[in-house]
């Protein structure tokens, strides 16, 4: 983009228009049926020590460090192809495209998401979302440390963020202040951690799911307080 928007939608992905629970639960149900117990809690084991040292979830990398642990397992191989071929587009929330759409005619969306550099693209590709933003997808480690960057690519009179993630939106109008409207979908498990909750103020907006995105309009996104 070269001229100004006057409003850009940035979306998160997981969680926000993708039941990426969903997907989780999904896996951890495959792991279990096809290679016991153990093979599920080694695998969620190295993930969560992995996310602690990347700062983002790595499914495929999590993988990897499984394979050097127990390389005489090949079973474990046919994860990979289980996690590329994932029919991401089902686990969309009903009506996310549709809400998609709706706010585009007010200014430029786009996806801003955190991840890999692999299966989050797989992901956006796969759930058919790539097709609805266009080009509009970028995947950062740390999206709000990435802001000014951000700006660049999707100049805007004002940025309207919608996210699940209560930290980061906090983070984000930190940065931007009154430029900014955050959006909260109570979906997922990190938008119903009360800790989570209390630890950190409210979004300007809450909203039950991403489907209510089709109630507002453009005046409801430009109303912050100042």
């Amino acid at each position: 983009m070269t001229e100004p928007a006057e409003i850009a939608f940035l979306f998160d992905v997981d969680n926000t228009l993708l039941d990426n629970d969903r997907v989780t639960k999904d896996l951890s149900d495959y792991l279990i049926r096809e290679h016991g117990d153990y093979a599920h809690d080694c695998y969620w084991a190295i993930f969560e020590t992995l996310r602690n040292e990347l700062g983002y979830a790595d499914y495929l990398g999590t993988l990897e460090r499984y394979r050097v642990r127990y390389l005489h397992d090949p079973r474990i191989l046919r994860l990979a192809n289980w996690l590329i071929d994932y029919p991401f587009a089902e686990r969309l929330y009903p009506s996310a495209l549709e809400a998609v759409h709706h706010v585009a005619q007010w200014g430029v969306a786009g996806i801003v998401s955190d991840g890999d550099a692999v299966f989050q693209p797989r992901k956006v590709h796969r759930s058919g979302l790539s097709d609805v933003f266009g080009r509009n997808v970028l995947i950062y480690i740390h999206k709000e440390d990435e802001l000014t960057h951000v700006e660049r690519l999707f100049p805007a009179q004002h940025y309207v963020m919608i996210d699940d993630k209560l930290r980061l939106l906090t983070a984000i109008k930190q940065f931007w202040g009154n430029r900014v409207t955050t959006i909260m979908p109570r979906q997922g498990h990190y938008a119903l951690d009360m800790k989570i909750l209390t630890d950190y103020p409210a979004a300007d907006i809450a909203i039950d799911t991403i489907a209510d995105l089709l109630r507002l309009q453009r005046e409801d996104f430009l109303r912050v307080e100042q």
